[in-house]
């Protein structure tokens, strides 16, 4: 009887269609930021996902005001803070830290002081800030699959000069991929991440949700192709575990979800020990024991 009860209990919230909505969001959300991560931790720009979700909040908070979409208004604000990122970072004389810091915090300073001053745009600031699984509408999850769908089309298509631009953009730019343009294409496709997934994952944790994906699978292979299926697999798996919890533990979605990639981080750096970590700092080093097959 308890084990029925106890079964009932996990599948009641399947019940309900905001709970279906947001499962299949997180999931697919989660997949999709474990796969857009790979790029982002191997060219050793972790924090961009941090800096363009904030720069994002800018762009949530003006086109409220204005009265333009929220998707095309933070969309092209958020796509602008990239492009900038990218542009300071390749004139080599500021580093792609600083860059991102200066750009992408002064956006989020500035969406903090519109809403002080002017009031909360349509959408709730906590919602954006934090995730809420209340607010997943049928709307989100077509928007996640449709950027999902536009994610994998762009690693599939500009997969060899994604990889040369990734591992060796000198090299790359002599052999005539215009490093540049992929550059950009990248910075569009996570921009397009970010402003998907925010209903569920939160502007404050979706740089975890890139990130800890491809960390864990970085510490499991050293095959770039096996490192980009096993990072979607992971952000897939942690969406799906996490937003579970979050309705059982009653605690906003992206907590929970970025909670759970970091106690499979930490099973993992466990179970790999001193291997799982001289990965990663090859990875920092200049990706020499990352095989390209």
């Amino acid at each position: 009887m308890t084990g029925a009860m106890a079964w009932g209990d996990l599948v009641h919230p399947f019940h309900f269609q905001f709970f279906r909505n947001g499962l299949l969001v997180a999931t697919i959300a989660g997949a999709l930021c474990g796969l857009i991560g790979v790029y982002v931790v191997l060219r050793g720009m972790s924090y961009i996902g941090h800096g363009l979700s904030h720069a994002i909040f800018g762009g949530f908070a003006a086109s409220g005001l204005v009265g333009v979409n929220f998707f095309l208004g933070a969309g092209v604000w958020g796509l602008a803070s990239a492009l900038m990122v990218s542009a300071v970072t390749r004139r080599k004389s500021i580093g792609s830290d600083a860059a991102i810091g200066v750009i992408t915090t002064a956006s989020f300073a500035l969406g903090l002081a519109l809403i002080q001053l002017y009031g909360s745009p349509g959408r709730n600031p906590d919602a954006a800030l934090f995730g809420n699984v209340l607010g997943v509408a049928s709307q989100d999850v077509w928007i996640v699959v449709g950027v999902s769908v536009f994610a994998v089309a762009v690693i599939v298509l500009r997969y060899r000069a994604l990889l040369f631009t990734t591992f060796d953009p000198e090299v790359a730019e002599v052999s005539g991929i215009n490093t540049a343009r992929v550059d950009a294409l990248l910075m569009l496709v996570l921009a397009a991440s970010i402003l998907a997934t925010m209903s569920v994952m939160g502007v404050t944790l979706i740089a975890a949700a890139i990130v800890v994906p491809a960390v864990v699978a970085r510490m499991l292979t050293d095959s770039f192709a096996r490192m980009l299926w096993l990072s979607t697999a992971i952000g897939a798996v942690c969406g799906f575990v996490g937003m579970n919890l979050s309705y059982h533990l009653d605690i906003a979605s992206g907590p929970t979800i970025v909670l759970t990639g970091s106690a499979l981080f930490a099973a993992v750096f466990a179970a790999t020990g001193l291997r799982g970590m001289s990965r990663l700092r090859g990875t920092r080093r200049g990706l020499e024991p990352l095989h390209l097959s």
